[in-house]
């Protein structure tokens, strides 16, 4: 659906579908309910999220065109496609790590990336933007030679513009920081398009082609806000190519009452990441919920003075207290977009988590879902 600042969906991942038929139900089923909730009678965006599986199936046959023709009847569009999960993203299954598999050391990646880009050149309206978001290149922990990285995003640049010609739509790729991925935070961020664009025999088609996916989320768990850092991107002249409003957790981890509110959101399907400032300033990174709470048996974990967990939560839910929400970042993001006409055209509400929150945050789907949506449209008071 259009609102000021450009095309905002709900990315789909919220409901468990790895192949086409499964996806295709949710969209039928939850997705237009959803519509029918915040947007009656107006054109829809649908932020679409497609495993490779899914994806492949699409393409079969007339599936797509069966596809568009739904898309039609039912006043909905695609812009966007979440290509970050490659496999099983499911409460229940065991995500963590594997979420960043294949990366993009993996040709896998890239010619999974390719169809989706086949996919959404043949879904965006005419006049409409295109993008798909992807993760930041690998994770730390898998030590990823970053040249290969490199090398598969400029090939990847090349064929969207090849692309973006014969299809007439204008396509990029968002590349989304995320903590303890290759890259994470502005700075690493920068230093890496930095690199890339050495690389490059074309600079301008990269800057065309490959921008950041900005998760509002993430970059609150980086203790960065959002104006500062959006601005950063800007300055460098990078793209945007989407923006995911979404929330964090935030708690004092020397109040006892907070580490144990916290536990209750340590669940084996996705990765928590937590990260701790202490006094000094400094950063300490924690790859998953259970490391960070280890880490109050030593002196130093102790010594932290806030932790940001990565655990999405709704928008317009605030935690119980002691927790706290970091949505904030969300409210700047948008209050930013009014000072900055075309900031980024694609937004997505992304809280994926709704299979794996705590009962007393849990409401039906599709009403957690519209409840964003009114949150982001008007109920987010600065």
């Amino acid at each position: 659906m259009r609102f000021p600042h450009g095309h905002l969906a709900y990315c789909t991942n919220i409901h468990p579908a790895e192949d086409w038929a499964s996806t295709f139900r949710a969209l039928d089923t939850h997705a237009l309910r959803v519509r029918d909730l915040v947007a009656p009678g107006l054109p829809y965006a649908i932020g679409l999220r497609l495993s490779a599986t899914a994806a492949a199936e699409l393409l079969a046959g007339d599936r797509l065109v069966r596809f568009k023709d739904w898309l039609a009847e039912n006043n909905t569009y695609v812009c966007s496609l979440n290509g970050f999960p490659y496999g099983d993203f499911r409460a229940g299954s065991f995500v963590k790590r594997n979420v960043f598999r294949p990366d993009w050391t993996d040709p896998a990646r890239l010619e999974y990336t390719k169809e989706l880009f086949t996919i959404i050149s043949e879904l965006v309206p005419q006049g409409i933007e295109g993008s798909v978001s992807t993760l930041p290149g690998s994770f730390k922990e898998f030590g990823a030679d970053e040249t290969v990285i490199r090398a598969q995003l400029i090939e990847l640049a090349a064929f969207l513009d090849a692309l973006s010609d014969v299809s007439g739509r204008d396509l990029h790729l968002g590349l989304e920081p995320e903590p303890r991925g290759h890259f994470e935070n502005t700075e690493e961020t920068l230093r890496f398009f930095d690199r890339l664009l050495d690389d490059a025999p074309d600079h301008e088609q990269i800057k065309r082609r490959i921008g950041i996916n900005y998760d509002c989320c993430h970059f609150a768990l980086q203790y960065e806000d959002a104006r500062t850092s959006l601005n950063a991107i800007r300055g460098e002249g990078l793209r945007l190519s989407k923006i995911h409003l979404s929330a964090a957790l935030a708690l004092d981890p020397r109040i006892p009452a907070a580490v144990e509110a916290i536990s209750a959101f340590d669940e084996p399907t996705f990765l928590h990441q937590v990260l701790a400032r202490h006094p000094d300033g400094r950063i300490e990174r924690f790859t998953d919920l259970p490391d960070g709470i280890a880490s109050l048996d030593t002196e130093d974990g102790r010594d932290a003075e806030q932790w940001r967990v990565h655990f999405h939560i709704p928008l317009d839910s605030e935690p119980a207290e002691p927790l706290k929400s970091t949505n904030q970042n969300s409210r700047d993001a948008l209050m930013l977009a009014e000072e900055v006409p075309g900031l980024c055209a694609h937004w997505e509400i992304e809280t994926y988590t709704w299979g794996v929150l705590p009962s007393e945050m849990h409401r039906p789907v599709e009403e957690q879902i519209a409840a964003e949506y009114r949150w982001v449209l008007g109920g987010n008071p600065a």
